[in-house]
C-alpha cells in the first residue's frame, strides 16, 4: 500500500486520467473530490462490495428461478432500485 500525505487542496494523480483532490479535513473526516472518465466506475468500498455480492448472487441463479419475459412485460415500468 502506498501511503501519501496531502494537505487541503492538494491532488493525487492515478495514471493520466484519475485525479483525487483533498477538498476538506474536519477532525477525523477527509472529503475527497474525484475526477475520472465516465467509463471508470467510482464507488465507496461498501457500495462496491455490495455490488460485487449482488453480482455473485445473480450469477448463481438458475434459469428456472427467473420468471420469463413476455410481450406483456414490455409495457410494465422497470422496477425501482432499493437503497
Amino acid at each position: 500500500m502506498l501511503v501519501l500525505s496531502r494537505m487541503r487542496d492538494q491532488t493525487i494523480m492515478i495514471g493520466d486520467d484519475v485525479e483525487i483532490t483533498i477538498v476538506d479535513i474536519r477532525g477525523d473526516k477527509v472529503r475527497l473530490g474525484i475526477t475520472a472518465p465516465s467509463h471508470i466506475p467510482v464507488h465507496r468500498k461498501e457500495v462496491y462490495d455490495a455490488i460485487q455480492a449482488e453480482n455473485m448472487r445473480a450469477a448463481q441463479l438458475n434459469p428456472e428461478d427467473v420468471s420469463p419475459v413476455t410481450e406483456a412485460d414490455k409495457d410494465r415500468p422497470a422496477p425501482t432500485k432499493r437503497r
